[in-house]
């Protein structure tokens, strides 16, 4: 590493600490996670399952959203239509996403969608 260009120092073994975590570094997943679980997730009232950490779930009265986290991946469901573009609106205006529409594939399971709305899971 390089001091930056206008640094004067006379002493080269200056090094530097990084207060955030850089893209691209090993540590930057497990930040980006962090920050999505506990600062984003828990403030909109989402709770971690106690069964798998990467699963979210909010439960109210007449709505359920469910999130399942993967390194950037992000599947989101939930009771309507409208509360998961909402949530996906909402979280957009936070992070930087891409919505690559309705589920297709995901950690080697082909999902395919049915006619009657139902879904046939398939694994190679």
């Amino acid at each position: 590493m390089q001091q930056p260009h206008g640094f004067t120092s006379s002493d080269k073994s200056l090094v530097f600490r990084l207060n955030k975590a850089i893209y691209g570094l090993k540590q930057a997943p497990r930040s980006w996670f962090h920050k999505l679980s506990t600062t984003t997730l828990v403030c909109m009232g989402f709770s971690s399952s106690k069964s798998d950490i990467s699963l979210f779930t909010r439960f109210t009265t007449t709505d359920t959203l469910f999130l399942l986290i993967y390194v950037n991946d992000i599947l989101v469901t939930g009771s309507s239509k409208t509360l998961v573009q909402n949530f996906i609106q909402r979280i957009s205006s936070i992070f930087a996403l891409k919505d690559l529409g309705p589920l297709h594939y995901f950690l080697g399971v082909e999902v395919t969608w049915l006619p009657d709305n139902t879904l046939h899971l398939s694994q190679f």
